[in-house]
């Protein structure tokens, strides 16, 4: 699993602090003393560079430091692919020849599915050999960027293609059936570009919009389920879904939904 994105800022600013005083005693015994102050009490006290506080350094503010606004700029509508594909948790490649494009894109993507706030499932930069690919294997879903462009003749890498270069997206085959859009996935669209256009309102706004778009699907999702024991997580009554006669596009993608919240009965 990756480290978050707060976790470089905070280790980035940590490590100068760090520097100093080593620098300052020549000596490992007081940077642990300081490392494990953090640890414990999320506090480090210097006389050269005064206090570090962990809790003045917030998570969210790197997660927001991608631009949403600049990926719907980009791709539009089609936004609404790489959304779904974020709330089914599945595989996304994305490939551009500059690693610098790759990286700033796929920073950003996580805040689509901001309610998870899960920068675990980025992995900006991988090489097609076999130890990485293994690995990124191992994860059930994932965002993943690269180089090279023979990445687009491995299908069973990813369930979304994003050619960042052309501005394409490509649904693969076995992940066809389950991306199927309707009108639920052009309202969100809609509501995606809507918000992103709108020069008045900051990145931060966007996400908070797209969020609150999929808290109102979560809760739809959750009137459809029920607790078979006591202590268990609700699982999806398919049946109940079934009767709302929700158009097939939506029915389908409400089921996988469940599945990716881990919400169907086993």
């Amino acid at each position: 699993m990756q480290p978050s994105l707060g976790f470089f800022v905070v280790k980035r600013w940590r490590r100068v602090i760090f520097f100093r005083i080593y620098m300052k005693y020549g000596s490992p015994v007081k940077m642990m003393e300081s490392y494990i102050s953090v640890l414990t009490k999320g506090i480090c006290q210097s006389e050269e560079n005064g206090s570090f506080l962990s809790k003045d350094f917030d998570v969210r503010k790197a997660y927001l430091a991608g631009s949403i606004k600049d990926i719907i700029s980009q791709f539009g509508m089609e936004t609404v692919i790489l959304y779904t594909a974020l709330m089914l948790k599945k595989r996304i490649v994305v490939y551009h020849p500059r690693i610098e494009a790759v990286q700033e894109f796929t920073r950003a993507l996580p805040a689509l599915v901001w309610h998870r706030q899960d920068w675990s499932i980025l992995h900006s930069y991988v090489h097609l050999n076999d130890g990485e690919l293994e690995a990124l294997k191992m994860c059930p879903g994932y965002i993943a960027g690269f180089t090279n462009s023979e990445v687009s003749n491995r299908p069973d890498l990813y369930d979304v293609y994003v050619n960042l270069a052309e501005s394409e997206i490509t649904v693969s085959q076995q992940a066809k059936e389950a991306m199927t859009m309707g009108k639920l996935h052009k309202d969100i669209g809609q509501l995606i570009v809507q918000s992103a256009e709108d020069p008045d309102k900051p990145n931060s706004q966007v996400v908070k919009d797209i969020s609150l778009k999929t808290k109102e699907i979560l809760t739809s999702l959750a009137s459809f389920t029920e607790v078979l024991c006591d202590g268990e997580k609700p699982s999806l009554n398919f049946e109940a879904l079934k009767q709302k006669r929700f158009p097939p596009a939506t029915e389908n993608f409400l089921y996988h939904l469940a599945a990716a919240e881990q919400m169907l009965k086993i």
